[in-house]
């Protein structure tokens, strides 16, 4: 049967390793589990390592976190710029939320005053991705509308860096992210706790010890499953790459010729990048079809973990596979494992078509597991005690 494997050991290996970094950057940290599309084994694996801090872009998502984690001792982070339609479930689920808007800043006050709680917000910052964020000019006039609201608590600032543009991010824009934080803090004469701007593709900086003392938070999700380092790709180092595996299962093994006949034409409809080494006309050897396609992830994101066998294409239901000059011990109802990205690994967890599995169980990993501590992870109501309105 195929199933995506999450190995749970190696899991709380990146956890541990992680933490460490950013725990001698003095900082703390949200874990991003929304990757993990509300799997709730992980879930609960998650919070049993120690893991306080959870952040999530799918409200469902929180949903499925409070229902295995008990939500008192949690911080929830939402981490898609809310909706106007997303304000009453932004308020009753999460504790912070990343805002650039005003209007939807206002109406999250007005729904927390109807609701008779706090909720506290980041302040996102346009520092060139392109994605959300306050343009620098404005930030002043932005914060006086924000800074006396009822109940809402601006428990920092930040920015996302990376994520949709490409660009590796730069010394000089977390600096200017930093000189911001001291510009609001001396003006308005009051502390803001956090400057939260790391994702995964802040930790090659962290790593080179470049990232500013003062970002003091971070984002991270696809390298504690993945292990990536995603400035340098490969892994980064310590970490483990493989956290999540998928095994597929072979439906047919035969040898064939490797180069298909035809008339030659772009008629694919899931065309993959071009092999490194394409077979020659008339080459034959054995080709594995398993049972994973276009329709259950993006195969272009798989990558086998017998670094000879190589993908040749792929269907919506079908993957078709090289592996050799000689079967060796595969055979129908045998499997292929494979390593993913953060692409094919969204596809796989989101689906419903592959079952997702821990290992081990999660009641006998809870059983073997030692005592642990909670990690570097904040809890927004001592992170901003200072900022409660009694204390202004």
């Amino acid at each position: 049967m195929n199933r995506v494997i999450i190995d749970l050991e190696a899991l709380r290996h990146n956890l541990g390793v992680i933490d460490g970094w950013v725990s001698e950057h003095g900082a703390t940290w949200t874990v991003v589990t929304k990757a993990l599309c509300g799997q709730p084994d992980t879930l609960g694996a998650l919070w049993a390592m120690g893991v306080r801090s959870m952040g999530d872009s799918r409200l469902l998502n929180v949903q499925a976190i409070q229902a295995v984690v008990p939500a008192e001792e949690l911080e929830t982070w939402y981490l898609r710029v809310p909706s106007l339609a997303s304000v009453v479930d932004v308020v009753s689920l999460t504790e912070v939320s990343l805002n650039s808007e005003m209007t939807v800043i206002k109406a999250l006050n007005q729904e927390a005053a109807r609701q008779g709680k706090r909720h506290w917000i980041v302040l996102m910052i346009e520092l060139g991705d392109l994605r959300e964020g306050i343009l620098p000019g404005s930030l002043i006039r932005f914060y006086e509308q924000v800074f006396d609201l009822s109940h809402l608590e601006v428990l920092g600032i930040g920015s996302n860096l990376g994520c949709i543009s490409g660009q590796v991010p730069t010394v000089d824009q977390y600096m200017q992210l930093v000189l911001y934080h001291e510009l609001l803090e001396l003006k308005f004469k009051h502390k803001l706790p956090v400057i939260s701007a790391g994702s995964s593709v802040t930790l090659p900086m962290l790593l080179d010890r470049h990232l500013p003392r003062g970002i003091n938070h971070l984002r991270i999700g696809e390298s504690v499953f993945l292990g990536n380092n995603l400035v340098a790709k490969g892994p980064l180092p310590g970490l483990r790459s493989d956290v999540m595996t998928l095994e597929a299962d072979i439906v047919e093994i035969k040898e064939k010729n490797l180069v298909p006949l035809g008339i030659g034409s772009d008629v694919a409809p899931f065309p993959l990048a071009d092999a490194s080494s394409p077979p020659s006309p008339g080459q034959r050897g054995y080709r594995a079809l398993v049972n994973i396609g276009q329709l259950d992830t993006d195969v272009g994101g798989l990558t086998p973990q017998d670094p000879t066998y190589q993908i040749a294409g792929a269907s919506s239901d079908l993957t078709v596979v090289n592996v050799g000059d000689h079967p060796g011990e595969l055979k129908v109802g045998g499997a292929i494992r494979f390593g993913m990205n953060y692409a094919a690994m969204l596809r796989l967890m989101s689906g419903a078509y592959v079952p997702k599995v821990v290992e081990p169980a999660l009641a006998e990993f809870r059983a073997a597991l030692p005592e642990t501590r909670p990690l570097a992870t904040p809890h927004v109501m001592r992170a901003g005690a200072e900022a409660s309105p009694a204390a202004r």
